[in-house]
């Protein structure tokens, strides 16, 4: 069986095109397994993986223990909310009892960047990065990639436009998408107010473009993240009516298009914010698709870090 080149997945930039079709033709299979009426495989059955969220997300959450679950693991979940760590205790020790549990994965979201290359180097134990900070969600990234993928009808990215829309500033899933889709031989294209643009964004090859419409116009495939509540209040964002006048796509913007994208959402959706309800639940959304090929996708990753592990378990 091929194995992935990284003993951890911390972010897309430690990935080789290979790793990424791997990732891919194994989530293939498994998402043939989540639609038979038995979903559930003994894969990773007597493997043991914790979740531990340091942050709020529930559908990340939901989709990684799905994921768990239907491949027969057992599985912890940990919230910070709820732990010693309101208490002063490190990131590493928490982990570090939960290993003394013999747990072989850890899929982490936490607030700092670079919080899942830091346990890597400190525990034993597979490290899954669920999201780090405003750094990497390489998880959404290759879902993202392989909703594309299915909803084109393509088995590579090599010359499809996609155009990432909204605050590209704070963005985990931009930037693990950009990351991603440049080594698929994708061209990116990211729109949002000029103030939710980082400075040197150019300097990573990607095309800036700060009117929707011509970002729409230009995009097979567009992806428009969410406006997060808490950055509303900033400054530099506009307000939440000038937002939606500039950014917000409905039927009548797609209307004007000469041709119409794929359409995307990481989600949750601010609904008749970044996209109208008419939108979000329109033939050309594939919104519901992504879900669902999350937990393919998770599923994925977990078996082919587990098999590098305990390769008895999985072969």
């Amino acid at each position: 069986m091929s194995t992935l080149s990284v003993p951890h997945l911390l972010g897309i930039k430690d990935l080789t095109p290979e790793d990424l079709d791997l990732i891919f033709k194994t989530a293939e299979q498994f998402k043939e397994v989540i639609n038979r009426p038995i979903k559930k495989v003994p894969s990773l059955r007597d493997i043991t993986v914790a979740n531990l969220f340091f942050e709020n997300s529930t559908r990340t959450r939901l989709s990684f223990e799905l994921a768990e679950k239907r491949l027969s693991a057992d599985v912890v979940n940990f919230s910070a909310a709820q732990s010693s760590v309101k208490k002063g205790e490190t990131l590493v020790d928490t982990v570090n009892n939960i290993l003394a549990m013999k747990v072989d994965l850890v899929v982490l979201r936490h607030s700092a960047p670079g919080a899942a290359y830091f346990l890597s180097q400190h525990v034993d134990a597979s490290i899954v990065n669920a999201g780090d900070g405003a750094h990497e969600h390489p998880t959404q990234a290759l879902l993202d990639a392989f909703s594309m993928r299915e909803a084109l009808g393509r088995d590579n990215l090599k010359g499809v436009k996609v155009a990432i829309v909204g605050d590209i500033l704070h963005s985990r899933v931009a930037l693990s998408n950009i990351f991603c889709l440049q080594k698929l031989g994708a061209e990116v294209l990211v729109c949002g107010p000029n103030t939710l643009i980082p400075k040197h964004l150019h300097e990573l090859g990607v095309l800036v473009e700060s009117d929707l419409n011509t970002a729409l116009e230009w995009a097979d495939v567009a992806n428009m993240l969410r406006v997060q509540h808490e950055r509303m209040d900033l400054p530099y964002f506009p307000s939440l009516p000038e937002y939606i006048a500039q950014y917000g796509v409905d039927r009548k913007r797609l209307e004007q298009l000469s041709r119409i994208p794929v359409i995307m959402h990481p989600g949750p959706i601010n609904r008749g914010v970044e996209l109208s309800s008419d939108v979000a639940d329109s033939e050309h959304s594939i919104i519901l698709q992504q879900v669902e090929n999350g937990v393919a996708i998770r599923m994925a990753v977990l078996y082919l870090l587990a098999a590098q592990r305990t390769p008895h378990y999985t072969s």
